[in-house]
């Protein structure tokens, strides 16, 4: 069975990045929650995939220049549908919590977002806070920037990594060369253009972001690893399609 990976949640069907998009990714049963993760001007863990608040809030700025309680004033819902405009920025602890409150049994993954912008010490706040107590979930890390990734790989020796990438040439390289990286996320289009060389590729491979049907079944053939999606519930039924298909 491929893993199933909820891209900032559930966030086909409800403001990415929220609580309300993990809860949904809990309750369909996703294998993998997938969210990123920026520091405030005061050091908090902010979830949010842009630099900058201005796409996804009613305000403007960078999240660096924020404090967590300008953060928290910010309406993180209505951009999707006016029915969340009651939905706030969370902190990746809101997000262990909830996770933890629900009884999720999968695996979380945190996007470190380094790689326009490297936040002083993200990688050792971030460690730490998921070291504080056991879940009831496992942990992985991925980043765009391979630096983060050897950073916390020296904070936590046994957790996984994985490489995210687009359609670089070079970055497969970097991810084989270093023995603690379990896979890479690639780009849809670099998986396609290699299609014939995944069978034999050292590493995990777990494109982004696949949401169309043609996609998520292309993907299927391929047999990677994992499918990144907006839509985890859409990848299930397509699954189950695929697999009843091979079964006749």
């Amino acid at each position: 069975m491929v893993q199933i990976v909820a891209h900032r949640g559930s966030s086909g069907n409800r403001p990415e990045n929220t609580l309300p998009a993990f809860a949904e990714a809990v309750r369909v049963g996703a294998d993998i929650i997938e969210l990123d993760v920026h520091l405030s001007k005061d050091g908090e863990l902010i979830v949010m995939h842009d630099e900058e608040v201005d796409r996804t809030t009613n305000g403007k700025g960078l999240i660096r220049e924020k404090t967590l309680e300008e953060i928290k004033r910010l309406n993180a819902g209505s951009w999707f549908d006016p029915k969340y405009k009651a939905t706030k920025v969370p902190t990746l602890r809101e997000v262990l919590d909830l996770l933890w409150m629900r009884n999720y049994r999968g695996v979380l993954t945190i996007e470190l977002k380094t790689d326009n912008y490297h936040y002083p010490d993200i990688e050792e706040k971030t460690s730490r806070l998921l070291q504080s107590r056991q879940w009831s979930f496992e942990h992985w890390y991925c980043s765009f920037n391979i630096d983060s990734l050897d950073i916390i790989h020296k904070l936590e020796p046994d957790t996984q990594l994985d490489l995210i990438m687009s359609t670089s040439e070079k970055k497969p390289a970097l991810a084989v060369e270093r023995e603690y990286i379990e896979g890479i996320h690639p780009k849809y289009d670099w998986v396609v253009e290699h299609a014939s060389e995944l069978a034999d590729f050292p590493l995990a491979i777990r494109p982004w972001t696949i949401n169309s049907e043609a996609n998520i079944m292309k993907c299927l053939e391929l047999g990677v690893k994992g499918i990144i999606t907006n839509f985890p519930e859409k990848v299930q039924e397509l699954q189950l399609k695929y697999r009843r298909g091979r079964s006749k």
